[in-house]
């Protein structure tokens, strides 16, 4: 686990898999840089659509976190038997928060990656459920699309944390 927040909170990344490595890893990325908030924890939910994906994705969210706080998190992956299964994906949601809360945690769901209505769920889990934040990632430009966090323009990306604008 990574050292957890300067006053002793450990942090929680709560996000969903998807076939585009880039949309999962790019908002870690960009929280990590530009918001500051390194997890302890990182929890994905996949499904057999997007298995090979999520393992990459996995893999990859572990080496961004240890080149931001010198060691891994530890990293769960939660799979559901299909994409569809509206109940389990909030449960997942609900369960990932509530753990984090009873960590004494700060949480953050990221509704960028994934199918349309898993973001929503993700939206409305966040705000239901006393996520700390619910980011997503804004691209500018679908030129932006598929490449990595370093390679995109500041000026064509933002961080977006709902809990500001509620």
């Amino acid at each position: 686990m990574s050292t957890p927040d300067s006053d002793g909170t450990p942090n929680y990344w709560i996000t969903t898999a998807s076939p585009t490595i880039e949309a999962v890893v790019n908002p870690l990325t960009a929280a990590c840089t530009e918001a500051g908030y390194v997890p302890d924890v990182v929890r994905i939910l996949d499904n057999p659509t997007v298995r090979e994906s999520s393992a990459r994705a996995a893999e990859l969210a572990g080496e961004l976190v240890a080149a931001h706080a010198g060691e891994e998190p530890d990293i769960d992956r939660i799979t559901i038997e299909t994409e569809r299964n509206f109940e389990a994906i909030v449960d997942y949601h609900r369960h990932a928060v509530e753990d984090a809360h009873d960590d004494g945690a700060t949480v953050a769901i990221d509704v960028t990656p994934g199918r349309k209505f898993m973001s929503a769920i993700a939206f409305q889990a966040g705000i239901q459920f006393d996520a700390d934040h619910v980011y997503y990632l804004h691209l500018h430009s679908s030129d932006y699309y598929n490449r990595v966090y370093p390679e995109i323009p500041r000026p064509g990306v933002d961080l977006v944390d709902f809990t500001e604008v509620f």
